[in-house]
């Protein structure tokens, strides 16, 4: 794999899982200046429910605590490297509080991540639910 750069595959994979776990991490914390870190200028969260959340959006519910991430439970994740765009793709038991709805959702996250500069940076991510 060459990004005009040498990296690999499988440092590729290790960048986007470090920062798909430094995401859950900011999450559960509510640090949303470290979450806003790790995405993208132009990222966009889809919710379940299909509502496209702008980054400063999600970030500003999240320093409020209109979402507020009690814990997540990683059940299952994958990380596909076609080209340039790595997919990390993890089901989760997300225990959170929504916008006033306090649940535990068996949720699929699909993050698409991007390289900006020398890091890897998610730039969507789409979040369904899994059984």
């Amino acid at each position: 794999m060459d990004n005009g750069n040498t990296e690999t595959a499988t440092g590729i994979r290790d960048a986007v899982l470090a920062n798909y776990a430094a995401q859950c991490q900011a999450m559960v914390a509510g640090d949303a200046d470290a979450l806003g870190a790790l995405l993208a200028e132009d990222f966009t969260l889809v919710h379940m429910t299909g509502y496209r959340q702008p980054k400063a959006e999600w970030l500003a519910d999240v320093r409020s605590g209109a979402m507020t991430y009690h814990s997540m439970q990683d059940v299952a994740v994958s990380v596909d490297v076609p080209g340039d765009a790595p997919v990390v793709t993890a089901r989760t038991h997300t225990a959170a509080t929504i916008w006033g709805a306090t649940g535990t959702w068996p949720l699929q996250l699909r993050i698409t991540f991007a390289q900006h500069g020398t890091a890897w940076v998610a730039a969507g991510t789409v979040a369904s639910t899994w059984r």
